[in-house]
């Protein structure tokens, strides 16, 4: 069996347990599970991310700048664009798959152990989720890294990333997302999110609202933490439009950074770049070294966020952008309006069932000339005839085409026929994934067939 065969086997095995939709605040059987393992999440230094959007993105920019201090890292984000295998990078690079199969032979014996615990407890198997928390931790400590950045799957107390101890706790934006599992207000999501925060670990925090911030002072107070937030201990000074991206002055905790270049769209890409620099300088001087400017250029030069505005088509502009919830929607819309020069867009929408809908539109739709509703395809996929509903309750113009290809080329030639036109393809992961593979596989960077 090839490398390749033996990987494929290894997600087959996870999708059959289950899925990413199916949580419960359980992280002590992926405790116990490493603890067969002799903990391997303990063999390195980790930054542990947490948020409701933007995690992703800081997540890969802190990641970059370790790099480019000749640190070897690991990434572990989720969920994936097109292969499992990019939800654990090492050094850049999606883990081998060679690695990812030693990784799942190495813990396979262990795994029927704990299932046949929980079984006994009259408890659910381990889970996908569960499970991929391991191959990461067990795929970083093989590597061997020296810093894991991690994600939070939800939340952050009883997550299963949260088996291990972050040196650095950085919160993106906390906004009301996944209400039924971590609670209906600020304050007791805020409250589940700042269960990452260690004993003696340094947190930074994005600006968040003020009863999301009295959370995370008093916890880390408790924790004997070190705190600090965007606008208070760190901030980005001025962001300025440039090809391909943006350039940033950043007041960092430890130090001032003058127009470094970041190749990625979006006002909300340079307050991530803030954070992403604080939580290195927390974690690599404790916060009173700066960063040479060497390896700031570097890092920030080399980050990438692939599904976050990225650039799939010319003649006419497509960009793809992973927004699933109103608050990245409308980070979407602000960045359509401030980094791209068009008079009209046409947005492709398809949303997963479980997405507030409703909230989604509200915030993309007065930014879009024309909409196309179609959907991802998921079993969680929101219907495209439904979702034209919402649309077209909210006075504007929607084309019904529930193929994502179908959609993409209505959009392309809706878009062709005037300069000033682009599209955007947005409201789920699952979509951005499928938009970037169909642009690869049609070549959408050669521009429209007349």
């Amino acid at each position: 069996m090839s490398d390749l065969e033996r990987a494929d086997a290894v997600y087959e095995a996870l999708l059959a347990r289950a899925g990413e939709g199916w949580v419960q605040p359980r992280k002590e059987r992926t405790a116990r599970i490493l603890e067969f393992l002799g903990d391997p999440q303990k063999n390195y230094r980790v930054v542990h991310i947490t948020g409701t959007n933007g995690k992703t993105s800081t997540a890969r920019m802190i990641e970059s700048l370790l790099r480019a201090h000749g640190l070897r890292t690991g990434l572990f984000t989720s969920p994936h664009l097109e292969r499992f295998t990019e939800r654990i990078m090492i050094d850049g690079e999606p883990i081998a798959d060679a690695a990812i199969a030693d990784a799942w032979d190495e813990i396979s014996p262990f795994v029927t152990i704990v299932d046949a615990e929980l079984e006994a407890a009259g408890e659910a198997p381990l889970t996908f989720f569960e499970l991929l928390t391991v191959l990461a931790f067990v795929g970083a400590s093989d590597a061997p890294v020296d810093v894991l950045v991690l994600e939070v799957g939800m939340g952050g107390e009883w997550d299963s990333t949260n088996t291990a101890d972050g040196d650095v706790a950085v919160f993106a934006p906390i906004a009301i997302d996944h209400a039924d599992r971590l609670g209906d207000t600020l304050e007791k999501i805020a409250t589940v999110k700042a269960g990452i925060i260690k004993e003696g670990a340094a947190v930074v925090s994005a600006q968040q609202s003020a009863e999301v911030a009295e959370v995370l002072r008093r916890v880390a107070a408790e924790k004997a933490a070190t705190i600090a937030f965007e606008g208070e201990e760190f901030g980005l000074a001025e962001q300025k439009l440039a090809v391909g991206g943006q350039l940033l002055t950043i007041r960092g905790i430890a130090g001032h950074y003058v127009e470094e270049y970041l190749p990625l769209y979006g006002a909300h890409q340079g307050h991530n770049a803030a954070l992403a620099v604080a939580a290195v300088e927390s974690l690599i001087g404790a916060g009173s070294q700066a960063i040479s400017g060497e390896i700031i250029t570097d890092g920030l030069q080399g980050a990438t966020s692939p599904g976050r505005l990225q650039l799939l088509g010319i003649a006419p502009t497509v960009v793809v952008d992973a927004a699933h919830n109103p608050h990245g929607a409308k980070a979407l819309a602000q960045s359509l309006d401030d980094s791209f020069d068009f008079d009209e867009w046409g947005l492709v929408l398809g949303v997963l069932s479980d997405k507030d809908g409703v909230g989604i539109v509200a915030e993309l739709a007065p930014a879009s000339a024309h909409i196309f509703a179609t959907e991802p395809t998921s079993e969680r996929a929101g219907d495209a005839d439904a979702l034209a509903d919402i649309i077209e309750a909210a006075g504007h113009r929607v084309t019904v085409l529930p193929a994502l290809a179908d959609a993409a080329d209505a959009a392309r030639e809706w878009a062709a026929s005037s300069d000033r036109r682009a599209v955007v393809i947005a409201g789920s992961i699952v979509l951005a994934g499928e938009a970037i593979a169909l642009a690869e596989e049609e070549d959408w960077k050669s521009g429209w067939r007349a």
